[in-house]
């Protein structure tokens, strides 16, 4: 599992600036003018620095872009990277900063001299996103990145302000770990297990096993995963900061999809090992939540199957009941995620009583073809808390857009044999998957429905993760979290 690149804190030292190793970063806003710091490596470089910001390389550069100077003269530095920064460099730039610097330093040390502790914290939350790499099955796993300084006049306040983001960039990691993960190394029984070691940071957790889930009567869910040899589980999280009803967040964990006996084409197969993109979601929300120690009441459910093809997989055409009781024509097996969801919806509404949910799930094409890769769609029954979940993306820079919803849509699962049908045809696909799921939320719990199909895994990589997993949504749920679900310090 990948770890944290280390990050420490501590007072700027002009005097050892000279023999600093690896890179060494400065800041300097828009109108060239030079800190202290970036003064010192000015005088040590002979004038590179104030040199480097003077050209039209320097005017073409945006808030958060860096310039780098290989092997200066006058340090033992390999380069000095100097940020371009205002004096409101927003929390989008300074992430941006941060990756920057994490990308171009590899495995190298970076120490960052900044006099300033504003938004330095969120420069460390880009190193720390960008430093990301997934080895585990390369042979050549590659150097671990050296540690970095963030340097400042207030470490002691830089430190308290990153620790937070911290938590929540460990629990992005944990999410990209996860979704990266072959099917054969991530089975249902090796993901539970990983859930289950989160007990050492204080999460509660319960699997429950296949024979627990017959008696609960998660027809749905179990139908998806009887044509594998892994069992089904769902695995039960719970992070108690707080009284009061919980949020509970729930996600889709089918570890790998062929479709079943829909099954589907070969070409691009080999990426269904990111379908329990939702799982892994809810399941570095919880780390996240359970480093920083929230003050929340959380609660995460994710149901872990695996959609096989065999003599015993369930069949185009078989009528499967809901824990719910209401009955489902399972047309195509593909649409198996909205099947282990409901399940799990309801379990969670029936034992948790939760005041609000969320769920999350890399359910349909149609979400990919309507949004492409840069918003995840937004499905809610409540407008007051999808603007809420809105407004967290928004702040989080993660990218979201509310779908409709109604009764035209939802007259498209009609079934002649059965309460409902799975899937409601080819128009509107992403829309009547969450008609499907809506119907087993209770009307008088505020719910979303997240459909990242389009931003869980990407071909290329963006600013602040490499190609592959992203973790997206850990950080727009701990901030949903922070904003209107944690109790006050000083709450009775």
């Amino acid at each position: 599992m990948t770890d944290l690149r280390e990050i420490t804190f501590g007072t700027i030292d002009l005097d050892a600036l000279a023999g600093t190793a690896g890179r060494v970063a400065v800041f300097v806003d828009g109108e060239r003018k030079l800190g202290r710091a970036a003064r010192r490596v000015n005088r040590l470089t002979r004038g590179a620095v104030a040199r480097a910001v003077e050209g039209e390389t320097w005017e073409k550069k945006a808030v958060g872009d860096v310039v780098s100077l290989a092997f200066p003269t006058g340090m033992a530095a390999e380069s000095v990277d100097i940020v371009r920064a205002d004096r409101r460099m927003t929390v989008e730039a300074a992430r941006k900063a941060g990756a920057a610097l994490a990308r171009l330093a590899g495995a190298s040390a970076i120490t960052v001299l900044n006099e300033a502790s504003a938004r330095m914290a969120q420069v460390a939350l880009g190193i720390a996103l960008r430093s990301y790499a997934f080895t585990d099955h390369k042979s050549d796993k590659g150097k671990l990145p050296a540690p970095a300084r963030m340097l400042t006049n207030k470490p002691e306040e830089l430190e308290a302000a990153a620790a937070p983001l911290l938590a929540a960039a460990s629990g992005v990691l944990f999410t990209r770990d996860l979704v990266n993960e072959p099917a054969n190394v991530l089975t249902t029984t090796e993901f539970a297990a990983r859930l289950e070691a989160l007990r050492d940071i204080g999460l509660e957790v319960e699997v429950l096993e296949e024979d627990r889930l017959a008696e609960l009567g998660m027809g749905a869910l179990l139908c998806v995963g009887q044509g594998s040899v892994s069992p089904s589980k769902v695995v039960v999280m719970r992070w108690k900061g707080a009284a009061g009803a919980p949020l509970a967040l729930i996600g889709k964990g089918v570890v790998f999809d062929t479709g079943g006996i829909s099954l589907k084409p070969a070409s691009g197969m080999e990426d269904m090992t990111m379908d329990m993109g939702g799982a892994g979601t809810v399941a570095g929300v919880m780390k996240a939540i359970a480093l920083r120690k929230a003050p929340a009441h959380v609660v995460g459910m994710v149901g872990l199957v695996e959609n096989m093809p065999s003599g015993s997989a369930v069949r185009p055409g078989d009528v499967v009941t809901s824990m719910k009781g209401d009955t489902v024509e399972v047309v195509n097996t593909d649409a198996e995620g909205r099947l282990v969801l409901c399940d799990v919806l309801w379990y969670a509404q029936q034992t948790e009583k939760p005041a609000a949910m969320v769920d999350l799930a890399t359910l349909t094409g149609a979400c990919v073809v309507a949004l492409g890769h840069e918003n995840a769609a937004v499905f809610s029954n409540d407008d007051g808390f999808a603007g809420a979940f809105l407004k967290a993306a928004e702040t989080e820079g993660e990218g979201a857009w509310r779908m409709p919803m109604g009764k035209g849509y939802d007259d498209l699962l009609k079934s002649p044999v059965a309460d409902m049908k799975n899937i409601g045809g080819r128009p509107g696909g992403a829309v009547t998957a969450a008609q499907f799921l809506r119907r087993f939320v209770s009307d008088d719990v505020p719910w979303v429905h997240l459909d990242i199909a389009g931003v869980a895994h990407l071909k290329a990589g963006n600013d602040l993760a490499p190609k592959g997993a992203t973790g997206w949504g850990v950080l727009a749920l701990d901030r949903l979290i922070r904003d209107r679900f944690e109790t006050p310090e000083d709450a009775a």
